[in-house]
C-alpha cells in the first residue's frame, strides 16, 4: 500500500483526477487485500492451534479461535444444549480447573470450502483424571469455520458427544 500510494495515487492527484477517485482506488485495494477466501490450509492450521491450546489449557488462546458469534450444541444421551462463545469458554475453564492429566486431540475431514467458509467433520478425543477416575470423551461434530483477519475461527458446531 505504502508503495501504492508514494507513487500511483500520487501520479493521479497530478494527473488531476479528483479526490473522490483516489479514495475509490484506495478502497478496491484495501477490500481486495481482505476478500481472501477460505483455504484448507487454514482449516488444519485452525485444527492445530486448538490442539495447542487445549493442551496448555489457555482459555485466552482457545478464545481468538471462537468467533464472538459461535453457537455450540451438544448432545449426549438424547439431551442437548446450546453454549455461546462465553458459556463455551466458562465450561472449558471450570473443566480445566477440576480435572488433572488433561489431553486434546483433534482431526478434520470431509472439508467443503466455499467462499469465506468452511465446513468439515470435527472428532476431538478429550480425557482427564478427575477424582482418581480417568474420563475419556469423543466429541463427533459437524462445524462451520469463518475467517476473521486472516485465520479460521469457529463459528457453528453440532456435536454428539459419547463418553468412554
Amino acid at each position: 500500500m505504502k508503495r501504492l500510494w508514494g507513487k500511483g495515487l500520487l501520479a493521479l492527484l497530478i494527473k488531476g483526477a479528483g479526490v473522490a477517485a483516489v479514495v475509490a482506488i484506495a478502497s478496491t485495494v484495501s477490500i481486495s487485500a481482505q476478500a481472501a477466501p477460505m483455504t484448507e490450509a487454514l482449516v488444519q492450521n485452525y485444527a492445530s492451534a486448538m490442539k495447542s491450546s487445549a493442551n496448555s489449557r489457555n482459555v485466552s488462546q482457545v478464545a481468538r479461535l471462537v468467533s464472538d458469534d459461535a453457537l455450540i450444541s451438544l448432545s449426549r444421551k438424547g439431551k442437548s444444549t446450546s453454549l455461546d462463545k462465553d458459556a463455551y469458554l466458562k465450561l472449558l475453564q471450570n473443566s480445566w480447573n477440576d480435572t488433572s492429566n488433561y489431553r486434546y486431540d483433534i482431526s478434520v475431514d470431509n472439508i467443503v470450502i466455499t467462499g469465506e467458509q468452511a465446513k468439515a467433520n470435527v472428532t476431538t478425543n478429550e480425557s482427564w483424571v478427575k477424582d482418581g477416575q480417568t474420563v475419556s470423551f469423543v466429541t463427533t461434530s459437524r462445524v462451520t469455520l469463518a475467517l476473521s483477519t486472516g485465520n479460521a475461527v469457529l463459528l457453528r458446531a453440532v456435536s454428539q458427544i459419547t463418553i468412554n
